[in-house]
Formats: structure tokens, sequence, C-alpha cells
């Protein structure tokens, strides 16, 4: 498949993917940024975009007029197709404001059955504002994580020990320098028959727990020196910092606006980043059809996937163009390969 820039009302150009492309059950990743129910307009004064809706100066780059159940149903009519669209193991990320994203959820649920919701992720959008009104300040806004089955592509994203997390997680040091820490060889639960339960060096599980593997792997951990025994003959097993790749990424992610913006409400390169790289593979097709400026699109390309964007936006189409004209590879500028459809009717 060639990557795709489509410039049409959504439900158009997602139409045009499910009938005309025949993409049904062929995308593996979905990101989508709708508008946040805000009731207002935003806008771009000389090529800088507004931070807030209703800015009166400047061209309207999208408007978001549509609130409460007219937006929830709006959505949804774009959700049920975008499910079509998904393969068996494809998953989609809403990116949405807290004052709507419970509606949203409850949507989502119904559409994509509550047991296919996998995470509702706090985004850290800014630092800390002292507006005065009642209620406490904003800075965070909801990504939900929904998956189409039980079996999603999954790549375990990991995030880089910092020197504090060396410290804590890992606070002790062998003779050779390296950090590490220790942890039990045993687990709860009992069992009374099988290899988790047999005496390891003379020595039983504690009561009512086993050991969690078996007794030939416990001896060749303390053959190769990985059984820490204390001064009263306890052991545990070692686990080395440099042998770890990472702590897991939890669901609270700091990825703030960038400083300058070409495109209202223009989000952080890095989520879509490890969106992309936890959620699809390579040659994957992924799909933004709230596309704006096209951070998704050159994410996508960035790390070897293939892409799909719409926008109905000019200045989106304009901006999500540019974006894509100033690809790098490897310090080198390289071209991206990509069609423009020009929807203007249903299809």
């Amino acid at each position: 498949m060639q990557n795709l820039l489509i410039k049409a009302d959504n439900i158009i150009g997602l139409k045009y993917l499910l009938h005309e492309k025949n993409m049904r059950g062929k995308i593996d990743l979905v990101y989508i940024d709708p508008p946040f129910a805000t009731g207002g307009d935003f806008t771009i004064t000389n090529g800088r975009a507004s931070t807030i809706s209703n800015s009166r100066n400047g061209d309207i780059a999208y408007s978001d007029r549509l609130t409460g159940t007219d937006f929830i149903e709006f959505l949804r009519e774009r959700i049920l197709i975008i499910k079509e669209l998904l393969s068996e193991r494809g998953s989609i990320y809403v990116h949405i404001d807290y004052k709507i994203g419970h509606y949203v959820k409850m949507m989502m649920d119904d559409v994509f059955g509550m047991e296919n919701f996998r995470n509702d992720i706090t985004r850290i959008k800014c630092n800390p504002k002292n507006f005065e009104r009642i209620g406490y300040g904003n800075i965070k806004d909801l990504i939900l994580f929904y998956t189409k089955s039980n079996h999603p592509i999954w790549n375990e994203p990991r995030e880089k020990y910092t020197e504090k997390d060396f410290e804590k997680l890992f606070p002790k040091t062998d003779k050779h320098g390296r950090r590490y820490t220790t942890v039990p060889i045993h687990a709860p639960g009992q069992t009374e028959n099988g290899k988790s339960n047999q005496p390891f060096k003379g020595i039983l599980p504690p009561a009512g727990r086993h050991w969690r593997t078996d007794v030939e792997t416990l001896e060749q951990w303390d053959k190769n020196g990985l059984i820490e025994w204390s001064a009263k003959g306890n052991p545990r097993k070692i686990i080395y910092a440099d042998e770890r790749k990472g702590k897991r990424m939890q669901d609270i992610w700091e990825f703030k606006y960038p400083q300058y913006t070409i495109y209202p409400t223009e989000k952080n390169d890095k989520i879509l980043d490890l969106i992309i790289k936890t959620s699809s593979d390579e040659n994957s097709v992924v799909l933004d059809c709230f596309c704006g400026s096209g951070t998704t699109l050159k994410a996508a390309q960035i790390n070897g996937r293939q892409w799909i964007g719409i926008d109905c936006s000019e200045h989106a189409i304009k901006a999500a163009t540019n974006k894509l004209s100033i690809f790098k590879n490897n310090l080198l500028t390289a071209k991206i390969d990509y069609n423009f459809v020009n929807i203007a009717i249903p299809i």
C-alpha cells in the first residue's frame, strides 16, 4: 500500500478507505486527536497557531462547534467505521479533553466492548497555571486506549532508568562495581506435587509458598553466582541493573505541547513515537483521520510504518505537506512517497 493523504470530511474519507480502497481489516493502529467539544474556533495568525479557542485574530484552522450529545454521535459515526477498518490485532488511541472524555469512554465501551478497554492514559500537557477559578488547575488531558481483540500487537514499552532509579531500585554493588538488587525466589501459593515444591539445597519453600521455578533452574542460578545467601541461609535471586531494559511505562505521560506550533493543539511528536512503536509493527498501516499538522504521519514514516492521513482543513493539509516535505532520515533529506487525494463529494 502507498502512503495516502486525503483532503476530505473524514466520514467521507473513511468510507472511501472502506469501500473504494478495500482497507477493511487492514489497519493495525489508529490514533485520533478529534476536536474537544470546546464550542469554539481555533486560528492561525502569521504562521503561528492559537493555543486557545475563540481567538479573534487570524484564519480559522478548524471549528470545534459540536458539543454534548451531538459531538458524541459525530464521533461514534466515525468510530464505527474505524472499527471495521482495524485488523484483528489492531488498536485505537483516542486523545480527548477531560471535560468530554468520560462520555467518549462510555461510547467507546459500547462500540469496542469494555473487555477491550486497556487504559485511560493521563497526558501532562503543560506547566501548572494560576488562573483564578473555582476548581483545581488543569494540566492534563486523556488518551483512551482500546484494542479490537485480546491479542493485539504489543511491543512492550520501556523507560530508561534515571540515576535516582538506579540508586533506589538497585541499591547493592558487587565486588566488580555492578549495581544489583535481590528478589525472593518463592511466590505465594503452595503446590503439593510438582517441581516447584521440591527441596533446594535441603530447603523447602516457606509454608504456603512455592519456588518461582524448578529446582534444576535454581541450582543453575546458584552455580552461576545469581543466588545471594543471607547470613541466616535464605536464598534470593540477584538482578543486575545493567541487564534490565528499563522500567515499564505507566499510565501517566509527561509530553507537553511544543512551545511554538504551526497548527492548533499540535501534539508532541514523542507521544506518537511511543504509541506507534508500541502498538504497530514495521510496515503496519497507521491511520489518523484527524491528522492536523501531520505529526502522526511523520512519526509513522520515521518508524517504518505505512500511513494514511485525513483532514478537511486547507490549513491542516498545508501544514502536513510541509512537515512531510522536510522529513530527514539519517541526517539526509529524503523524499516521502505518498498519494494525495482530494474528495469533494460523498462516496
